[in-house]
């Protein structure tokens, strides 16, 4: 089992290998802070006793978005209310942890009890933005507009100058674009910087800083400003495809979203 890593005064990390997801713990005083559980009931299990050799706090959790590989877990922390966007808990409400499973499990090991892992939706909404007191230090949830997901919320250590960002900012790998806005997921990348983190929790990957999340903004911006043009002048999506930086596959999914952004065909 991985275990936590201090990353700033009394906020941890932990790098899980299967799909490389970061989890972070929070400590206050009097109650702890938990954000995102993994995918599966056994990893959430490892993931309890890596949070149980660091504090006996009660603990609030936050789930980021609705991917099976930041939230599955929540079931595990039964005491525990769970915080997120209504959106995602809307996602979780109908998810279906089978056909993960059947889509997951085959190519990525560490998934195989995905099809038995009960799915617990969050019961707290952070519709904007909600303060948590964890006694002696406060964390702010934000929902900074769509990006990742319809439902992103981040978590702001404002003490320590930390940011949780969750999927909002990828480390290991090009963002993600299946469930995304590219459209205005430059917006909510530049409400993040706006907090003027010094230390960034990304979804995935290692720890960074401002300067990373810049440059992901400026890369999420050009996206952007492509696909508008491109669509008002009535260029065909594969050839947008073609002239994005990002590599074919991520480019053709994000054209294809910011299309239908354009064109009315998502909400």
């Amino acid at each position: 089992m991985t275990r936590f890593t201090e990353v700033a005064d009394r906020v941890f990390v932990l790098r899980y290998p299967v799909l490389d997801v970061n989890v972070t713990l929070v400590l206050g005083d009097e109650r702890a802070l938990l954000v995102d559980t993994l995918a599966t009931t056994r990893q959430a299990r490892e993931l309890a006793a890596a949070v149980a050799a660091l504090t006996d706090r009660p603990l609030a959790v936050l789930n980021t978005h609705h991917h099976f590989d930041h939230c599955f877990g929540n079931a595990v922390f039964a005491d525990a209310p769970v915080y997120a966007h209504p959106e995602t808990i809307a996602f979780l409400s109908t998810a279906d942890p089978v056909a993960l499973w059947r889509e997951w499990a085959p190519t990525h090991p560490g998934l195989d009890d995905l099809n038995t892992t009960p799915v617990r939706p969050p019961d707290r909404h952070v519709v904007h933005e909600q303060t948590l007191d964890l006694g002696g230090r406060t964390v702010l949830l934000r929902h900074p507009g769509r990006g990742h997901t319809a439902g992103d919320v981040v978590a702001h250590v404002p003490d320590v100058g930390l940011l949780v960002a969750g999927d909002l900012v990828e480390e290991s790998g090009p963002p993600q674009f299946e469930d995304a806005y590219p459209l205005e997921w430059p917006e909510a990348v530049a409400e993040l910087l706006a907090l003027e983190p010094r230390v960034v929790v990304p979804g995935h990957g290692a720890v960074c800083d401002a300067a990373f999340v810049r440059g992901q903004h400026e890369e999420l911006a050009a996206l952007s400003w492509l696909i508008r043009e491109a669509h008002a002048d009535g260029a065909p999506a594969d050839e947008v495809v073609r002239r994005c930086t990002f590599e074919f596959e991520t480019a053709a999914v994000a054209v294809a979203r910011g299309y239908a952004e354009l064109d009315d065909a998502i909400l």
